[in-house]
C-alpha cells in the first residue's frame, strides 16, 4: 500500500543525475538552494516542527559514495549483497524533511531509510515479506519505526529462522504491542507484559537522525518499493 499524493515540484529541484548505484560511477552533484521551511510546513501541517526540521546529511553523491566505501570494509554490502545494483540511491535535497512524500517530489515513489539500520541492524533490501507486511499492518514507513523496534523485528525473524519457523505477524504481535507515539509520531514496539521475549537493543539510541538515505527502485527491480508503506503517516495503527 503506497500513499499517493498530488505532486508539487520543489523549488529548484535537482535533476535525475543526482542518483547512483553500485554499478555506475558517481557524477559531481550541483549545489542547489534549499526551499524555505514554510514550503514543507504548508504541505505537512500535521507534522511537528522537530520532524519537519529533521533532514539528511547525505545531500551529495560524493557523501553517499564515501559512506559506502567505508562499509565495504564489512563482510556484507550496504544494501544487500548481490542486490546493490538494483537499488537507486538519490542524494537528498538539502532541507528536505524526513516526513516528505510525493507531494514535494516530482520524480515518483521513494522512501527514506536510516543508514544505521543497514550498518548496525543488518537490514537488507529488498525487504522480506515479513518486514513488508508488518509495516503495512502498523501503517508506518521504514523511517517511522524506531530503531530499537527495528532491532526487535530483525531479532524476532532470526529467532524464527533458527527454529526453522516462518516469522508471522500474528506471532510477532502476540509478543509485542504498538506503543502510542503521541505527537512525535515515532512508532515503537513494547514487549507485552508477561510475554517479554527480547530486551532492548540499546537503551538510548541517539545520533542517527541526520543520516538517512533516499531510495528509489530502478528498471532492474521496479518492484523494490512495492508492498509496504513508503511515507510517514499521522495515523499509525495502534
Amino acid at each position: 500500500m503506497t500513499k499517493q499524493a498530488k505532486r508539487v515540484p520543489e523549488p529548484d529541484s535537482p535533476s535525475n543525475s543526482n542518483s547512483t548505484s553500485t554499478s555506475s560511477s558517481v557524477p559531481t552533484s550541483s549545489p542547489v538552494s534549499p526551499p524555505p521551511a514554510s514550503f514543507y510546513k504548508s504541505l505537512y501541517r500535521w507534522a511537528p516542527v522537530d520532524l519537519l526540521e529533521e533532514t539528511s546529511t547525505f545531500i551529495s553523491l560524493e557523501g553517499i559514495a564515501t559512506y559506502r566505501k567505508k562499509q565495504n570494509c564489512h563482510p556484507s554490502r550496504v544494501f544487500g549483497k548481490d542486490h546493490d545494483k538494483f537499488v537507486r540511491i538519490v542524494a537528498c535535497r538539502e532541507g528536505k524533511s524526513i516526513c516528505s512524500d510525493e507531494a514535494s517530489d516530482p520524480e515518483g515513489p521513494f522512501c527514506f531509510i536510516y543508514s544505521t539500520i543497514f550498518r548496525r541492524l543488518g537490514l537488507r533490501l529488498p525487504l522480506t515479506p515479513f518486514e513488508r507486511t508488518l509495516l503495512i499492518e502498523v501503517n508506518v514507513a521504514p523511517a517511522q519505526l524506531h530503531l530499537n523496534s527495528w532491532a526487535f523485528v530483525r531479532a524476532f525473524a532470526f529467532l524464527c529462522y533458527s527454529l526453522d519457523l516462518t516469522p508471522s505477524i500474528e506471532t510477532f504481535l502476540f509478543f509485542f504491542e504498538v506503543k502510542d507515539p503521541g505527537k512525535k509520531l515515532w512508532v515503537s514496539f513494547n514487549g507485552v507484559v508477561g510475554r517479554v521475549l527480547l530486551t532492548l537493543f540499546q537503551q538510548s539510541y541517539k545520533g542517527f537522525k541526520k543520516n538517512f538515505f533516499k531510495i528509489r527502485s530502478n528498471r532492474r527491480d521496479p518492484a523494490l518499493l512495492d508492498g509496504f508503506s513508503l511515507y510517514w503517516t499521522e495515523k499509525p495503527i495502534l
